[in-house]
């Protein structure tokens, strides 16, 4: 389910690109990454008791009880050790280089006021876009694990290889 959320940010991220609304759609990309490391948390280091929070029928009382779950930082914190080392590293990358001038689009800081101002670069769009699909990637590798079916797997590194020039640059 959290798996879907973060596909239809990064779907929404394009359309606002190509509509031009270059600052929401920024904005998305960082909840775009928000879903796709709760949807690991949820699989590799949640407790049973925050997924019942997260997965209980909504109402004013779940919805406060929902509010105890883990921010972010603890959410990549908790996943050390429990999920795959490849793709804990990825989000910590994400985290280390992106989320500060992300958060600053969603909270109408200097970046989103200065891009929204004097315009945004082609290359800036196009990386915002590669790494969308990035976040993509690893949603989908997430669902392959989640599927249990083993003739599901490879598929995904085959796209990333059919479509690398869609995607962030790998890491030498």
């Amino acid at each position: 389910m959290v798996c879907s959320i973060a596909f239809e940010h990064a779907e929404s991220a394009k359309l606002l690109v190509a509509t031009g609304n270059y600052t929401s759609a920024v904005s998305l990309v960082r909840l775009q990454y928000e879903a796709l490391v709760r949807a690991m948390w949820l699989l590799y280091a949640a407790s049973d008791d925050a997924v019942s929070k997260l997965m209980s029928e909504l109402c004013a009382e779940s919805a406060q009880k929902a509010n105890s779950i883990p921010m972010l930082t603890e959410m990549l914190e908790k996943l050390q050790g429990k999920a795959p080392s490849e793709a804990l590293e990825m989000l910590r990358e994400f985290k280390e280089y992106s989320w500060k001038p992300l958060s600053s689009f969603v909270h109408g800081g200097i970046h989103a006021i200065s891009r929204h101002s004097k315009g945004y670069p082609k290359p800036l769009l196009i990386q915002l876009l590669k790494i969308s699909n990035g976040v993509s990637a690893m949603a989908g590798m997430l669902l392959v694990i989640l599927s249990g079916d083993a003739r599901q797997q490879g598929k995904i590194p085959a796209i990333q290889r059919a479509f690398s020039e869609c995607l962030p640059e790998p890491k030498v």
